[in-house]
């Protein structure tokens, strides 16, 4: 059985084949992906020179989810991000976005708290429909995956509601840069 509290590590070999040491086999970049998703720590290295490769193929999955118009990062935050490579906030950059994301998984994980039925809410009128939304909203940004949950969601749950929601917050947030 696999150690789950480990990274899992993937070899990139000379041919540029990325293998899975622990069910030895080759991977792709959405199997990867996958397994981030799934909440797995990874850690990609060149089988060679045994260098870490695991920022490079993170940004390359980043990148190909834009491109197939999965956009989460709006045009002025990438823009932001490209010029804080040649500022002085380079040095502040990554400390802001770890503690930024931090945030929102902890806001993420408290409001599904607050979603339960144990909650003093649950005796409000309505609450059902709206922990509903809620927990639409929630797997829509986390990929399916609900903190606290055990698994992706199901392939039909709310599919056409999760993607109505999803496009109101892209042209929110595109809004929101403008």
């Amino acid at each position: 059985m696999a150690d789950t509290n480990k990274p899992l590590l993937i070899k990139r070999y000379a041919s540029r084949r990325l293998y899975n040491t622990e069910t030895s086999d080759y991977v792709t970049l959405e199997d990867i992906a996958s397994f981030i998703r799934e909440g797995r720590e990874v850690q990609i290295v060149d089988l060679k020179s045994g260098d870490d490769l695991t920022r490079q193929y993170l940004l390359q999955i980043i990148a190909e989810h834009e491109s197939r118009g999965e956009s989460v990062l709006p045009v002025d935050v990438l823009t932001d991000l490209v010029r804080s490579y040649t500022s002085q906030a380079a040095s502040v950059v990554p400390q802001f976005l770890k503690a930024s994301f931090e945030m929102l998984r902890d806001g993420q994980s408290k409001a599904m708290e607050n979603m339960t039925k144990a909650s003093p809410m649950a005796a409000m009128p309505g609450f059902d429909a709206m922990r509903a939304q809620q927990q639409a909203f929630f797997k829509a940004m986390t990929g399916g995956l609900i903190p606290g949950a055990t698994g992706p969601a199901k392939e039909g749950d709310d599919l056409g509601e999760i993607k109505d929601q999803l496009a109101a917050l892209q042209e929110k947030l595109s809004k929101l840069g403008k």
